[in-house]
């Protein structure tokens, strides 16, 4: 039942903050548990984006022990950043347990990026150049306003609202899902994948690392594998039709493009609008119809269609 979105620009940049706000927000009654968005904005050459949480929401009801805990999980990884030499440019805090840094580093980031999270509490949520990944508790207008995303410009986005059906109401099981340690990749997912477990153990044998239980996430880790493979997300995309199991309908971004897949019996929805200049897509046209009220031509995507589209 979770909502899904997407939208991306061709050849220039737009406030995709407020648009995905707006389309989440009418997608509010597929999944009221939690909101997620991932955006590409225009990164500086030479920096990282890294967004992480040091708590779950709900561990801000523990009392005064979790502030400090949460202070000392903060020196903790800024002191992983310092001994493998990265530079932070900027720090901001969206809340007392959800991180922004902006870094310069040279290295080995993937080995720092593993560090970092070795420490009890911490997970990183997007490390790369583009990509900044937010997800929380609530919906669309409550974490926009939170995070600070209705000014957030950049070419394109990808969002989640969320009905958890088997696994938590947690930051940790909410979508999208980014794939440690490479750059860039996020997906946001309807449906059930029925082979999970298995995808999960091949893609664990191969040094994989997941963050949660839900199946979800191995869509994102399956994707960045084969990126990293050289293979393309076309590719990847009518790959996982043949080798992942169930009913599905999902949306990869990466640092310049923008995927869909369905499966094979196309049982989960997605509507999409295409222009010269914009494509947006999402479970239900009232999404679109936010953020493009005029009169416009939709269409279903059919059983086993995979799309890619160039920012």
């Amino acid at each position: 039942m979770c909502g899904i979105a997407g939208l991306i620009h061709k050849g220039k940049s737009s406030n995709v903050g407020s648009e995905m706000t707006a389309m989440l927000q009418a997608l509010k009654h597929r999944g009221p548990d939690s909101t997620g968005y991932a955006v590409y904005g225009e990164p500086k050459e030479g920096d990282y984006i890294m967004r992480l949480k040091v708590a779950e929401a709900d561990d801000m009801k523990r009392g005064h022990g979790i502030h400090q805990t949460i202070l000392d999980r903060v020196n903790a990884v800024e002191a992983i950043l310092k001994e493998h030499g990265a530079e932070v440019a900027s720090k901001t805090n969206a809340t007392e347990y959800a991180l922004r840094y902006v870094l310069t580093h040279v290295g080995d980031t993937a080995k720092m990026a593993e560090h970092i999270e070795e420490t009890d509490g911490v997970e990183i949520l997007s490390l790369g150049n583009g990509l900044e990944l937010i997800k929380d508790l609530g919906d669309a207008s409550d974490v926009a306003g939170l995070y600070g995303l209705h000014d957030f410009k950049g070419t394109h986005s990808i969002g989640h609202t969320r009905m958890a059906t088997e696994s938590d109401v947690d930051i940790r099981s909410a979508h999208p899902y980014w794939a440690f340690p490479y750059n860039d990749v996020s997906v946001v997912h309807n449906g059930q994948i029925t082979n999970y477990w298995i995808m999960r153990r091949e893609m664990e044998r191969k040094g994989h690392r997941f963050m949660s239980n839900c199946d979800s996430e191995l869509l994102a880790v399956y994707t960045a594998h084969n990126l990293a493979n050289g293979i393309t997300l076309e590719e990847s995309l009518r790959n996982s039709i043949q080798e992942i199991d169930g009913v599905f309908t999902y949306l990869v971004a990466t640092k310049d493009q923008l995927g869909m897949a369905k499966d094979t019996m196309a049982a989960k929805p997605l509507v999409l609008y295409e222009s010269d200049d914009l494509i947006a897509m999402a479970s239900e046209e009232v999404a679109i119809r936010a953020i493009l009220p005029q009169e416009i031509d939709t269409y279903d995507p059919y059983d086993e269609e995979v799309r890619v589209w160039q920012a």
